[in-house]
């Protein structure tokens, strides 16, 4: 995420000086005495060697305005005197800079030359109050760019404490956290930062959720990675989007959660909620869990799916034998009522589960509720497990108060995960 550019900021962060009036006053003062030049006191010498300098720095003859500005240095006595000179010194090193970057874009940058002139102006007594912000902001930029990570980040922060306002702060403040090594400072500053600007109706970049996905995920910070992940999904919850966080949590090698079957189940069918199956693989793989766990019926459905979206190509000859033996499958399973009965008497709730899950895979899914419910009144089950499936039921009926409380219930990773996934998900639907 690319927040500041490496360059000198000439034209933005310019001093001013070349506007200020460096004449005489109309009285003749007396020798030695300091005379007024635009608004500031100085001292004969460094007026007049300001006043040599000023013109030049003006028509950007830089190479004839650095000995004229050595004199201005050389002649500085008092604050205003050194305050000039150090304007004019920052004028002509970000004046050369700018001259530089604009004749050779891709040459190296040295700002250091920098660094001396905008230490005298932060601290000069003379600088006027509403130009201290911008060089303080810019102190912090140039030890930003030199890597001088908590230098930068005093500086940027002391920016900001006086009000300095650029769109570009907030995150400089953020990335500066984060390469002193303070992560969690700098997600927390983050968060801060997305927060208000979507309270004030402006939307954060998703470029801001991918770079905390991405520091946090290289800190191998896993829960942290995750929530941010949920973020961005729910802010940018497209297909693509969905896909890609759901794959990196819990189905590539070296996934930040290790999911059983049973989980991965549940997990390809957030993918299918989402809307985010992208090929032949996903759902012949979601279609394959289903067939191992002796859901035929949801098998047969997610085949038909991937076909009719033309996702699975019509030639897929192993896809067509998966939907044959699939429907066939479901057909044999025909009604579910005898083992319902079965599993309302049982002395515990591991049939209504399963009971409850052959529902879910035919779409009946209030019966599906219903067993689910059952089975945890019941006991002998895994809890977690259940509740995120009574959840996903609940949501496929557009229960979402009911969904969001029953994946609340839902405790220990990685099913308390998975529960989040599927709450990020609720959250975006109408």
């Amino acid at each position: 995420m690319k927040i500041i550019p490496k360059l000198a900021l000439a034209a933005v962060l310019a001093t001013g000086v070349g506007g200020v009036a460096l004449t005489a006053p109309a009285v003749a003062q007396k020798k030695g005495k300091e005379q007024e030049a635009g608004g500031l006191k100085l001292s004969p010498e460094a007026l007049k060697a300001a006043q040599a300098a000023q013109p030049v720095l003006q028509q950007k003859n830089y190479a004839a305005a650095d000995p004229l500005v050595s004199a201005v240095e050389a002649a500085a006595k008092t604050e205003d005197d050194k305050y000039i000179a150090a304007a004019m010194r920052y004028e002509l090193e970000s004046g050369k800079l700018f001259a530089a970057q604009q004749a050779n874009p891709n040459a190296p940058i040295d700002e250091a030359p920098l660094a001396k002139p905008l230490d005298v102006l932060i601290a000069s007594p003379s600088t006027p109050v509403t130009d201290k912000p911008r060089y303080v902001y810019r102190r912090g930029a140039l030890a930003y760019n030199g890597k001088q990570y908590p230098i930068a980040l005093k500086y940027f922060e002391q920016a900001q404490q006086l009000g300095y306002n650029d769109p570009n702060l907030p995150l400089l403040i953020v990335k500066a956290k984060m390469e002193t090594g303070d992560v969690a400072g700098a997600n927390a500053a983050l968060a801060t930062t997305i927060d208000q600007m979507n309270a004030s109706g402006q939307k954060a970049p998703e470029d801001y959720y991918k770079y905390a996905i991405g520091r946090a995920n290289k800190s191998k910070m896993v829960p942290e990675t995750l929530t941010w992940m949920r973020k961005w999904i729910v802010a940018y919850p497209t297909p693509q989007n969905w896909r890609n966080a759901l794959v990196i949590y819990g189905l590539q090698p070296g996934s930040l959660a290790t999911l059983d079957k049973n989980q991965k189940l549940d997990l390809f069918r957030l993918m299918r909620a989402s809307k985010s199956l992208a090929d032949q693989n996903d759902y012949m793989e979601y279609a394959q869990y289903a067939t191992d766990k002796g859901l035929p019926a949801e098998a047969e459905a997610v085949l038909k799916e991937g076909m009719a979206t033309g996702k699975i190509p019509a030639g897929n000859a192993t896809a067509k034998a998966m939907l044959t033996a699939a429907a066939a499958k479901s057909r044999q399973e025909g009604s579910l009522a005898p083992t319902e009965a079965r599993a309302k008497s049982a002395g515990d709730g591991k049939l209504a589960a399963l009971t409850a899950e052959a529902y879910y895979g035919q779409g009946n899914y209030a019966k599906a509720a219903e067993l689910y419910r059952t089975a945890l009144q019941k006991g002998g089950v895994d809890a977690g497990e259940v509740n995120t499936r009574l959840g996903i039921a609940l949501a496929a009926q557009g229960d979402k108060a009911g969904a969001t409380a029953a994946f609340d219930a839902v405790n220990g990773a990685p099913r308390a995960d998975l529960a989040g996934f599927w709450k990020a998900w609720l959250s975006t639907q109408a």
